[in-house]
This record gives C-alpha cells, structure tokens and sequence, in this order.
C-alpha cells in the first residue's frame, strides 16, 4: 500500500488539468461523424470551450489534451491556449487507444499533482473545496461523486462514512451503491506506478486497485452534473450552459416583515410587504432576472397552520408581485420542523440544488439575498453568491449593491 505524507500533500497547489478527449463519440452521433466529441457545439460554441473557462476561472493555468479521433480540429481551434488565457499542451494518440493508454503516454507532460476530468462531462467545479477534501483525506486519488438525489441515472459508486471509495460498478448493478462518478478526478503523478504496458482502461483496472489499497476518496456533491455524452442530453445542457441571470431571495424577514414572536407567516393577513421590496421585485423583472422563492416554512409541521393556508399565502403573494410588475419563477419551501434532520431546511443547501435540478441552473453564476445567519450558512453551502442584510431591511437597495457586485465580478 502506498501512503503520502500529510504534509507534503499541502503544500501542492493544483494548477494542470487533463482532459481525456480521445474516443470516437459513437453515442454522439451523427454529430461526430464530423468533428471530435469535444467540438460538438452548445449555444453555438464548442463544448470544450465551457471547460476551459471553467478551470480558468478556478486557477487552473495548464490544460493537458489527450486527443486521438479527428484531433486536428482540435488543435487548430484551440492552438496553444493563449486566445483562451491557458496553456495547453497536446498528447495524440491512436484511436483504439483507451483511457488508462492515454493518461500513461502524457507522463512526460504531467505535473506532481493535476486534476483529471472527462471531455464531455461538465460539473460546477469548485477546485478550493474539492483540494482540501482531497488533502484532508491524503489518498493517492480522489473522485468527484454525485449523490443523484433527483434520480437522473443508476448509480455506479458507492462511499464509504469516511468517505473512502468502497465500490465501482461500471454496470451498476451492484446493490446500495450511493452516487455516481463524475469524474473530475485529482490525482498524484504516482498513479502512474499503477499502470500496465498494454492498451487499457483506466476505469477498468486502475480505479479497482486504488480501491483496494483505500486510496480513492470520494467528495460527494448534491449538485447535478451535465453531459453531451449522447443527443438527448444536449437540450438540458445547453440550457444550463446558456447565459442566465437568477438570483434567490428569502421570503419572511427579506420581502415581507415577519410577525412578532414568529419566523413565518401563518395566514395571508399576516403578511406585510417590506417597504421597497415589491420595486426591487418589479427592478429584478425588468433586469431580466429569473427569481426563485427559498423559505423555510415549518407552520405545518408545527400544526398552527395548513398545506391550503400555505398554497393561499403563495398564490395571493404572486399575484402581488405580478401586479406591481415583478415575476416569481419558482417558489421552494421547507415545511420540516428543526428536529427531522432534512436537507432541505436552512441552513442546509437542498432547496436550492432542488431549485437547480428542476430548472438547470448554474449555482456557481447565481446570487441570493436574506436576513438571517441560516441563510448566509445555506447559500455559501450550495455554492451562490450570498449577501445577508438585516431583517426588515430595503430590499431594492440590497439588490442594487447586489448587481453592482455582479457587475464587477464579469469585468473582472
């Protein structure tokens, strides 16, 4: 069994990424029939150009490109980076060469450390966070694995409390198996010293022996990822890709003033617009922001009020905000109390992966406004832009320092 030591592994910083862009894409067709799956166009653009800009944006200076099937399109797009702000390096192979074939021909460009992802698979990477799992842990490799809340697959991993690798099931047919492998992999060069000489894959015999030895680790993740894998998943991923405005808003405390000696609104006579909040809901609207309710409503749990009490305050609340000229694209609610131990209730994050999964947003491009330490604690959680005012606070004031925050970050 091989072990690193602790401390040597955190004072590595990621900054190469490799990306297995090699196979024929036969799943993918007629799109490749002409072109490299990596090139297949999403909103007009090349797939692969949406994972350059993401590890760009997560400080990832050198990309490492495994190509074989028409890789010439490739490198005539791409060249060396530079229009894109990286540098990238190229290893072309045969086009029966396989994954493991492929990772084991780049050794010469591989750094100590580097990030190995899919070229088809696109996940909302926060490399800080996946890094420190990864050191926490100290294992040769560590796999990012969805935990399929929604269902969108069979799962094909499963980890372990300790959040070890137990089982990889390329089949899925293994029972109690937990999430489903992702990819975007971190790795030390050592994994090389696991390789054979022949073509093979890396799924089929590496990741078994790094199970074996407890050295896979897997970072699970509530938030979906996406594919161009094969036609029928094009649709959702192009949504998800496009350029959206979104921004999440608390209700009680943000919008509306909560009544005394209460966290929530029991009946609509109870419910008061905060001064400004129905222009800032109006502003959001003509700014062409999608805006999504998150609120924690634990009144029937509790038994003082009804799922019709409720459905009657949120249909009298939107059409409030429609009349003043506002919109509400979605309404996502907790109705747990303290003590049932969902995922859903702030300060956990499930309302907003819930959120996500129904309508394909990026949370990592979204922004959320609230009142309270809950909400600060659920929205760094899921990964959005958060600002937490003071209750009862002027809500079109808190967008306006919002946007203008937003506006910043794109230019920089």
């Amino acid at each position: 069994m091989m072990r690193r030591r602790k401390d040597k592994i955190m004072s590595i910083k990621i900054l190469q990424a490799v990306i297995l862009a090699g196979g024929i894409g036969e799943r993918l067709r007629p799109f490749t029939d002409t072109m490299p799956k990596p090139m297949v166009p999403v909103n007009g653009r090349p797939f692969l150009e949406y994972l350059i800009e993401l590890l760009k944006k997560n400080g990832i200076e050198e990309i490492v490109l495994l190509l074989g099937y028409k890789h010439e399109k490739i490198t005539e797009h791409f060249g060396d980076g530079s229009t894109f702000g990286v540098r990238i390096k190229y290893s072309i192979g045969a086009v029966e060469d396989e994954t493991g074939t492929r990772i084991r021909n780049a050794k010469e460009l591989l750094q100590d450390k580097f990030l190995l992802l899919y070229c088809d698979n696109y996940w909302p990477l926060r490399l800080e966070r996946l890094y420190q799992f990864h050191k926490k842990h100290g294992t040769l490799g560590t796999v990012t694995v969805y935990t399929n809340t929604h269902k969108i697959t069979r799962n094909n991993i499963s980890v372990n409390a300790d959040g070890l690798v137990e089982i990889y099931d390329k089949s899925r047919m293994t029972s109690n198996l937990n999430g489903v492998d992702v990819g975007f992999f971190i790795f030390g060069k050592e994994v090389l010293n696991y390789m054979p000489e022949s073509n093979f894959s890396f799924e089929t015999e590496i990741i078994p022996k790094l199970i074996e030895r407890r050295e896979l680790s897997g970072y699970l993740t509530d938030e979906r990822y996406y594919s161009i894998g094969s036609p029928d998943r094009l649709p959702i991923t192009s949504e998800y890709l496009n350029d959206r405005k979104v921004i999440f808003l608390d209700r009680d405390g943000t919008i509306n003033k909560r009544p005394q000696r209460a966290d929530y609104v029991k009946n609509w006579s109870e419910f008061k617009f905060l001064s400004n909040s129905l222009k800032a809901l109006k502003y959001l609207h003509e700014q062409k922001y999608e805006v999504y309710i998150i609120s924690n409503q634990p009144g029937i749990a509790r038994g003082v009020m009804s799922k019709d009490d409720l459905d009657d305050i949120n249909i009298r609340f939107m059409d409030e905000v429609e009349n003043a000229g506002g919109h509400i694209n979605g309404i996502y609610q907790c109705l747990h109390n303290w003590d049932e131990g969902c995922k859903c209730r702030k300060p956990m994050g499930g309302m907003f992966y819930d959120a996500a999964f129904e309508h394909n947003i990026d949370l990592s491009k979204a922004s959320f406004i609230g009142d309270d330490e809950r909400d600060g604690i659920a929205g760094n959680a899921a990964g959005v832009r958060t600002l937490v005012i003071k209750p009862d606070s002027d809500l079109f004031a808190a967008v306006c320092t919002l946007l203008r925050t937003e506006s910043n970050h794109l230019l920089q």
